[in-house]
């Protein structure tokens, strides 16, 4: 795989630059006025649906923040009506007609990304166009698990009891199924990439709820398998953020992806440790910490940047998605310290 061109493609490559590169998870989102200013205007689905809107979105935090790589305004749920699923958010995902059966499984079709998600393609286009070359774009798609969690129970849940009843009840569909989203993510990202997405993540919000062998058994391979399409289209840094699953990061490192992202619950060094150093990670502050004061704010900023310092290369990010409530002012703060902080630290190294 060929050196990326920013700081943001390097690190997920293992090359360490002059400091960590940052971005935050839902970047683009409810805690900035101008999206709720925007979002006022027009419901969640017309948003992800209208590419100009879907830009403007991305890039208002790059507006606001020196962040390292935009991501795109879209949600996990969004391919899967190219995939003959009905999806509505009310807020959150619901599915109206829920997998159950392996006839259910049967009567999906494969994602066609030109044809089901035309307008995910034109918005990555545009923020290409609009975004400075030293910044990244990020393209993004669910994890085939966590989409098989909404597919087969309907909406979220504590336990995904549903879900995890199928993987049981019907080993052999809940396979094909999996593969099957596996399939079509790996077009999907693939699509996105020959869009201008310079890097790719799967979101696996919902693994955490597997045990280390159910995850071994069906959702590895599966993934193994996604990322290997992916590579023979293009050559792209690959990021899998594996939500509250400590349990399973020795398997997760084995995957494929260039990157793994981590939540707050694991500390960067303690998974280097485990993992080795020539893995680059992720993460991970927790997203609370960015209602403490300034000094707290900053001893705990810190604190994960040296925990980072283990690994062969780290991406500053939350370890998971920046609550609504959080002020700007707080962000604004973070990535200042993380820029002068690294600087310092890398500077020793």
């Amino acid at each position: 795989m060929p050196d990326g061109d920013t700081l943001f493609e390097r690190a997920c490559l293992g090359k360490r630059g002059a400091r960590a590169p940052v971005w935050i998870m839902r970047q683009a989102g409810r805690y900035l006025p101008e999206y709720r200013k925007l979002r006022a205007t027009v419901s969640f689905a017309t948003a992800i649906r209208t590419p100009s809107i879907a830009a403007q979105l991305t890039l208002q935090p790059m507006e606001r923040f020196p962040l390292d790589a935009a991501i795109l305004f879209s949600d996990i749920m969004t391919p899967l009506e190219g995939m003959g699923i009905e999806v509505e958010f009310a807020p959150g995902p619901v599915i109206r007609h829920p997998i159950r059966t392996p006839r259910d499984v049967d009567a999906l079709r494969r994602l066609d990304p030109e044809e089901g998600t035309p307008f995910v393609l034109e918005a990555l286009r545009l923020v290409r166009g609009e975004l400075a070359p030293e910044r990244a774009l990020i393209g993004f798609a669910g994890a085939p698990f966590t989409l098989l969690c909404y597919l087969v129970e309907g909406r979220g849940s504590r336990d995904f009891m549903e879900a995890l009843s199928f993987l049981r009840r019907e080993p052999e569909a809940a396979s094909a199924l999996l593969d099957l989203l596996g399939a079509s993510m790996a077009r999907y990202l693939t699509a996105q990439a020959e869009a201008g997405a310079d890097v790719l993540m799967l979101f696996d919000s919902w693994v955490g709820v597997l045990d280390p062998n159910t995850y071994r058994r069906f959702v590895a391979p599966v993934l193994e398998r996604l990322i290997a399409r992916i590579r023979t289209r293009v050559d792209r840094p690959v990021i899998y953020f594996a939500h509250r699953a400590a349990t399973l990061l020795d398997t997760a490192s084995r995957i494929g992806a260039d990157v793994l992202g981590l939540d707050w619950t694991v500390p960067l060094d303690q998974a280097t440790d485990r993992l080795g150093p020539e893995t680059v990670v992720q993460g991970n502050l927790a997203p609370a910490a960015l209602f403490a004061p300034r000094a707290a704010l900053g001893e705990e900023i810190d604190a994960v940047l040296v925990a980072g310092q283990r690994a062969a290369a780290h991406i500053f990010n939350l370890g998971h998605g920046i609550h609504r409530t959080t002020d700007p002012d707080q962000v604004a703060f973070l990535v200042d310290r993380v820029r002068e902080t690294s600087r310092r630290l890398y500077a020793r190294a």
